[in-house]
């Protein structure tokens, strides 16, 4: 099933405005019941905007309603035009000038919580120069007091699947490099929904 834009921000709404069962909010937008949890808990998701479904036309709300009433029932999302083929789009990315400010807090996040991600990857996701990646990675940027760490995803600025690949990407790397990596490390290198899955040894 197809998820909507900005899932992890979606489902962040939907805990807030809702009384819909973790799993229900899970299966609507394409993550593990866990990760769901985690965002109830104050664990995950931590400084994303909720993003509101209904009123961006991803949810129309007799769905909710009937979820609510109904805890085995699945939500359907409305037809998007704008999410078919998003896995396809290569190359790389402009970024309109009303999102430009907030690539700082985007690439925070990133290497904050992706390391294992190169400058370059980086720099596909959110549409910046390595430079500025340098300056924010090493704390030299001008403002880096001022920054607060937000999920690209959450602003607009990459899709999760596209974020989602990039993470792949740096395993696939990580591994061929043939370097033995603790369990913490190798939940960053996965995404949420498999690294939420990874028992303890």
């Amino acid at each position: 099933m197809s998820k909507p834009l900005m899932a992890k921000a979606t489902a962040v709404w939907l805990v807030d405005n809702t009384t819909l069962s973790f799993a229900q909010i899970a299966d609507f937008c394409g993550m593990h019941e866990l990760e769901v949890q985690g965002i109830a808990d104050g664990d995950v998701a931590t400084g994303v905007k909720g993003f509101d479904p209904v009123a961006n036309n991803q949810l129309d709300p007799i769905e909710i309603t009937r979820a609510q009433a109904d805890p085995l029932y699945r939500m359907k999302l409305k037809f998007n035009a704008a999410a078919v083929g998003e896995e396809k789009r290569r190359g790389p990315r402009y970024t309109p000038l009303s999102k430009r400010q907030d690539r700082p807090a985007a690439i925070l996040w990133l290497v904050k919580f992706h390391p294992e991600l190169s400058d370059g990857a980086i720099g596909k996701l959110v549409g910046t120069t390595k430079p500025t990646i340098q300056s924010i990675r090493e704390r030299t940027h001008w403002n880096i007091s001022g920054i607060q760490p937000i999920d690209p995803v959450a602003l607009g600025l990459c899709k999760q699947s596209e974020l989602d690949a990039a993470v792949q990407v740096a395993a696939r790397k990580k591994a061929a490099e043939g370097t033995v990596m603790s369990d913490d490390e190798r939940r960053k290198l996965v995404s949420t929904e498999q690294s939420l899955g990874m028992a303890p040894d």
